[in-house]
């Protein structure tokens, strides 16, 4: 009789480590469907205070919450770097960033990549120094930001400078014959640029944007200076969220030339 018992006892232990063993892990029922309306605000508050600037959150942050939402980062690193070359002052650099995630660590693995550049009109004067590592930080945040779908920049891409006027002074030097800018001329090269990399930045297509007002031009060559100057102040309104992006405006084309 006492042998019975034994063995019952010891088959209803072995019965409830088993049930134990079998418990399932957790899983975040809140998550909403990747990329919908919802998804933003989720991610967003995923973001400890430390990791926000203004409400735009930094690299760092960036990284960590991909990691902690999408799966595990298996690379990161600069696919190509276009260093300064001027000589007497940090000039320009270019960088192209590229991250790889194994997706929901599935063994999926997705890359994500964006570029972006570094020049004394659109960087701090502290950051400007180290252009390379400058924008190699930038488009690790747009490459991040970009596969967590989230609607605003990193805090690496914005200055507290007035970017539009420095852009104006830096095309100063394409003045008329008489030595003075003349804003009937047509747009500058340096401002057509500008506006590219703009749009391009908050995936605004160039030509929708060019015609949003109440002119019609068949070419961005046909726009004056001086309306140039006013569609850089609107763009930068954009970036600083002092106006919101009309949703006709949204999606890059880089073949609009």
């Amino acid at each position: 009789m006492t042998k019975t018992l034994d063995t019952d006892l010891f088959d209803e232990l072995t019965v409830d480590a088993g049930e134990e063993k079998q418990e399932e892990p957790q899983v975040d029922m809140s998550m909403p469907a990747y990329g919908s309306k919802e998804w933003h605000d989720y991610i967003m508050a995923k973001f400890e205070p430390r990791e926000l600037i203004d409400g735009n959150p930094i690299c760092a942050g960036l990284r960590r919450v991909a990691e902690d939402v999408l799966g595990s980062i298996v690379s990161s690193r600069p696919s190509q770097v276009w260093p300064s070359t001027d000589v007497n002052g940090p000039g320009r650099a270019t960088v192209v960033f590229e991250v790889v995630i194994n997706w929901m660590d599935s063994g999926e693995l997705r890359t994500f990549a964006e570029v972006a550049d570094v020049w004394h009109g659109n960087t701090d004067d502290l950051f400007c120094a180290h252009p390379v590592a400058t924008a190699s930080t930038r488009a690790e945040g747009r490459a991040l930001r970009k596969a967590l779908k989230v609607k605003c920049l990193a805090a690496e891409e914005l200055a507290k400078k007035d970017i539009v006027s420095i852009v104006r002074q830096s095309v100063s030097a394409d003045k008329g014959i008489d030595g003075e800018w003349n804003e009937e001329d047509v747009i500058s090269l340096p401002q057509t640029n500008f506006i590219d990399a703009k749009c391009k930045q908050l995936d605004i297509n160039v030509m929708n944007f060019v015609n949003a007002g109440s002119e019609h031009y068949k070419s961005i060559a046909e726009v004056s200076k001086q309306t140039a100057s006013k569609m850089l102040s609107t763009l930068n309104e954009y970036q600083t969220k002092n106006k919101s992006i009309p949703d006709k405006l949204l999606g890059y084309d880089s073949n609009w030339r």
